[in-house]
């Protein structure tokens, strides 16, 4: 059995843009930017910023269209697939190395709250679900794994 599945949490880095296919069917791309923080050999800390093309396609990239924007951050889950063309300009064929989007979520809104379902607007305020899971006050003892009924 094989295995091609990509999970990646980042932000966007332009808006989605939006097509038709011949088919009727809508597809939308966009650019998504992800990081990692690590120290290197001389300890010092740094940081690399990938970029990631991102291609979503009917249903899901209408709602992507909609409530994503350049800076937003979203989960998406999907697969890797590379398609080729001849440039006609160069005479050299180029390759570009996308992720087809199976399922995402959006991400945490700018104000802190919690991710936003997707039949509300993109600057309505948080939702009462992520008011409550702020509410949560957690035990300040440690939690003895003993202590778990399963």
């Amino acid at each position: 059995m094989y295995l091609n599945k990509v999970f990646l949490y980042g932000n966007l880095t332009r808006d989605p843009e939006l097509k038709a296919l011949p088919s009727g069917s809508n597809v939308a791309s966009f650019g998504l930017a992800t990081n990692r923080t690590y120290k290197d050999k001389n300890g010092q800390k740094q940081e690399a910023t990938e970029f990631h093309n991102i291609v979503a396609f009917g249903r899901t990239s209408e709602v992507i269209a909609q409530y994503c924007k350049k800076g937003r951050p979203i989960f998406v889950e999907g697969r890797l697939q590379t398609r080729s063309w001849d440039d006609k300009e160069t005479n050299k064929k180029q390759y570009r190395t996308e992720i087809i989007i199976d399922n995402f979520q959006f991400g945490a809104d700018a104000k802190g709250g919690g991710a936003p379902s997707t039949s509300r607007g993109a600057d309505e305020g948080p939702s009462e679900q992520s008011s409550e899971a702020e509410a949560i006050k957690y035990p300040d003892e440690e939690i003895n794994p003993e202590d778990i009924p399963f």
